[in-house]
């Protein structure tokens, strides 16, 4: 997964929207990309978040990060250093492994 920049020209002034993509291989070995997610207008920050958190869950991405995880109801602590605030209740389980 990824973040697509999308940039349109509105009232002479830059918009940027994103959205969260994923791409993946058809039967012929195609590449298909399939938008997941639409942000909308995002800041820098927001963005920074967004590319953290896809990083957390990229299963293809080889060297794996231990990322500290929290309820996005509370405030991160601040000496967590590579911390990741989650909505729980938005998560649900696939390929889960017994």
């Amino acid at each position: 997964m990824f973040l697509r920049c999308h940039t349109r020209k509105k009232n002479g002034k830059l918009h940027r929207y994103w959205s969260l993509v994923e791409s993946r291989r058809v039967s012929r070995g195609d590449p298909l990309q399939r938008p997941v997610l639409y942000l909308g207008e995002i800041n820098d920050s927001q963005e920074a978040a967004w590319r953290k958190t896809i990083a957390v869950f990229d299963e293809q991405r080889q060297p794996v990060e231990p990322l500290a995880l929290f309820p996005a109801d509370r405030p991160l602590p601040p000496a967590e250093v590579n911390a990741l605030a989650v909505v729980v209740t938005a998560l649900c389980g696939r390929r889960r492994r017994v």
